[in-house]
């Protein structure tokens, strides 16, 4: 097991980390921006490591920085966390080098599925379900003209490095194609440095749901049910639950099984999910494969009662899985709290906490970085924390969810806190009656 563990991140996934490296006997660094002097990562590790100004690409970028962080202190393991260089290719190949251990993916996983064309191709060979469309990148608009005519339309034209719907346009007409082909290239070649395109049948009325899965450096994979991340404002999750609404027992082993395919066809070693669009009759198609934990797994470590860091840190260790697939016992739900302002575009509201009070009882998580004094940065991600309630059903998950958001009070910054309120009392959402498109007809009272 490892002695010392350097997390290469910042705000309430460090935190976390942290937590459970304390509870397996593993001193930690943290590392931190001149703009996250005051954070509780930074207090609560064992030792701390300033690695550059406010801006990312001089701090939790700064692969360099962070590898000297890590050399200094003799970490002999880093844990990226969510984001920043998660899932970096490159990261995770220099950690090697330096005999420091990624916890997360190799670089091989991490190219093989962060290259949204090579991974349908890998998952199609896989037995996988995919959407239909190009068979990698499109040569032409001619091309893509010609395949959208065979296919039908609507179609998704995609960037194969794209993220957040940048280099995305959907196309209801063989009119309209030739102007969404220029306009999605070149958003995606200013984006990334990379203009590839692809092209798939586009899903209507389609729910994201995503597969937790594990696997070790052994060749076992097992799977830990799925969670329902469809309510989305512009590809951003705003909540997620498990289990989904939607799911039916049969549909979960089909899905459970094609994500075990999934894994194992990379490899795969460590925590990850794999994502999948599935539509109204419940045929499902693979997405993508998130190569790291992702924000929302407390939802499925409470309703099976699995600590997800700590799996990570014990794969990346060498330990063995025990290969059993879980399902859930609970239900929970989780709502992002950001420092936006939900009245005005969700428009980001940094600035000082003057005022905080976190809400408890039976059935309620939350994990945050704040404090009253704490000053959320402008540089970064607008989450304040994320509020987990479990109960016995969904129903009670969401009058727990309630209760609790009515109990949370953050003054000083704008929050998002309004929008879940109304959200927990939406008559669609709490009968389970919503896809990827909800927000586009919820109106904010």
């Amino acid at each position: 097991m490892f002695k010392k563990i350097l997390i290469a991140n910042r705000g309430e996934i460090a935190l976390r980390i942290i937590r459970t490296c304390k509870e397996m006997g593993i001193r930690t660094v943290a590392v931190y921006s001149t703009a996250d002097k005051e954070s509780l990562h930074v207090r609560f590790a064992d030792e701390a490591v300033c690695i550059g100004p406010p801006p990312s690409r001089d701090s939790y970028l700064n692969i360099a920085n962070l590898i000297a962080a890590a050399e200094i202190t003799n970490a002999d393991a880093i844990h990226p966390g969510y984001g920043f260089l998660s899932e970096n290719a490159k990261f995770s190949g220099i950690c090697a080098k330096h005999n420091i251990k990624f916890i997360g993916a190799s670089p091989e996983m991490i190219d093989s599925m962060g290259d949204k064309s090579n991974a349908k191709d890998t998952m199609k060979k896989a037995g996988v379900p995919t959407i239909p469309g190009s068979d990698g990148l499109l040569s032409s608009v001619a091309e893509g003209q010609k395949i959208a005519k065979k296919i039908g339309y609507p179609v998704i034209l995609k960037a194969t490095a794209g993220g957040g719907g940048r280099g995305m346009r959907i196309v209801w007409n063989a009119e309209e194609f030739e102007a969404a082909w220029d306009s999605a290239r070149q958003e995606a070649g200013a984006a990334f440095g990379n203009d590839g395109m692809y092209l798939e049948k586009y899903i209507e009325e389609p729910r994201h749901i995503e597969i937790q899965i594990a696997g070790d450096q052994y060749g076992k994979a097992c799977h830990l049910s799925e969670r329902d991340c469809s309510i989305q404002r512009r590809h951003q999750k705003l909540i997620e639950e498990t289990p989904s609404p939607f799911m039916t027992e049969e549909l979960r082993e089909r899905m459970g099984d094609a994500a075990i395919k999934a894994a194992l066809a990379v490899s795969y070693e460590g925590v990850g999910t794999v994502e999948f669009l599935v539509d109204k009759h419940r045929n499902f198609y693979f997405m993508e494969m998130n190569t790291r934990i992702q924000v929302e797994h407390p939802i499925t470590e409470e309703v099976i009662n699995y600590d997800l860091i700590k799996e990570q840190i014990k794969i990346a260790a060498g330990i063995e899985i025990s290969g059993a697939n879980y399902f859930p016992k609970l239900h929970a739900i989780e709502c992002r709290i950001n420092a936006e302002d939900p009245y005005n575009n969700f428009r980001p509201c940094p600035g000082k906490i003057t005022n905080l009070h976190v809400p408890g009882g039976h059935g309620v998580r939350v994990d945050s970085h704040v404090y009253a004094g704490y000053t959320i940065p402008s540089n970064y991600d607008s989450m304040i924390s994320k509020l987990i309630t479990i109960a016995q059903s969904r129903e009670e998950a969401i009058n727990t969810m309630e209760r609790a958001l009515s109990e949370y009070v953050i003054e000083g910054v704008k929050t998002t806190i309004p929008f879940h309120v109304q959200l927990m009392q939406n008559p669609d959402f709490r009968a389970g009656n919503y896809t990827t498109k909800f927000m586009e007809s919820f109106k904010l009272l």
